[in-house]
């Protein structure tokens, strides 16, 4: 299973559209691109492959593999980038700004049914990040038709 992350880069933050099968799945919030800057930075555009993780913190939630010069950036809820986030990404279902939303855990609750619904048919799920400002539109009004 291939999840599409269409990114849109801002001074203040990072917005994005996730996609499957070029259907919506959810909004996406990140901090801004900064050199790929550890705990300051969005991670770079590229395919990485997601495994399920648990922590205390954030419980159930996915981690984002090999990314270069960075360990542990999940995806887990949080519905402000700049204070919420350091490095991972967070699933909402609304964007209401530049790098934030709202109902973050509903997000990634759909995300996570996704993921195990994979992995139940021994799929690999891996996660493209992009930054096609046309796709990133075309799923805006598609999500809001």
């Amino acid at each position: 299973m291939e999840l599409v992350l269409t990114r849109v880069y801002k001074r203040g933050g990072t917005n994005g559209t996730l996609t499957l099968n070029g259907h919506f799945v959810c909004f996406t919030i990140e901090l801004p691109w900064k050199e790929n800057k550890q705990n300051s930075s969005c991670i770079p555009e590229g395919n990485y492959e997601l495994r399920s993780r648990t922590s205390t913190k954030f419980h159930n939630h996915l981690e984002i593999l090999d990314v270069q010069n960075r360990s542990y950036i999940l995806i887990h809820p949080a519905n402000n980038a700049i204070t919420q986030l350091r490095g991972c990404i967070a699933p909402v279902n609304l964007l209401t700004g530049i790098g934030t939303g709202i109902n973050s855990k509903l997000a990634l609750q759909k995300l996570l049914s996704l993921y195990h619904q994979a992995r139940d048919k021994n799929e690999k799920v891996i996660l493209n990040i992009n930054s096609n400002r046309y796709e990133y539109l075309k799923q805006i009004q598609k999500s809001y038709s």
